[in-house]
């Protein structure tokens, strides 16, 4: 069964739970300019800007997706950590990316500079990357 992408618009209280679980083992950095999980899930949510990855009825992993007229920014993704390393955040990426292309846009990834996992998943994917705002 493949990882299903989506927007995040209602979320249950499983969603909910899974998106803390995702964001739980996150690294400090990942938040700005947020000031923790909590706050990014809420305001991503408040926004409909939060994209996850759904597997049997679980998120595995979530990103911000900023939709603006012709760039899109996806940013803050994590997946959960027991999951790392099966493809979750290359099929986020590459779901936006299709997204983002079906409305006439790009899809830029935005990290924090310097980050080297960012910038090997941009390679690979072939998505441009560019440094968050300090």
């Amino acid at each position: 069964m493949p990882i299903i992408v989506e927007l995040l618009n209602q979320v249950t209280y499983q969603d909910q739970q899974d998106l803390q679980k995702i964001y739980r083992d996150a690294p400090s950095w990942l938040f700005a300019p947020f000031t923790g999980d909590a706050e990014l899930i809420e305001s991503c949510l408040r926004d409909g800007s939060l994209v996850a990855g759904r597997f049997n009825d679980r998120l595995l992993g979530a990103a911000r997706l900023q939709r603006h007229h012709d760039t899109w920014h996806l940013s803050h993704l994590c997946v959960r950590k027991i999951t790392r390393r099966r493809g979750v955040a290359e099929r986020l990426v590459s779901e936006a990316q299709k997204m983002a292309v079906q409305s006439g846009a790009t899809l830029r990834l935005l990290a924090p500079a310097g980050h080297l996992e960012a910038q090997a998943l941009a390679a690979k994917l072939k998505v441009p990357l560019d440094a968050l705002p300090t």
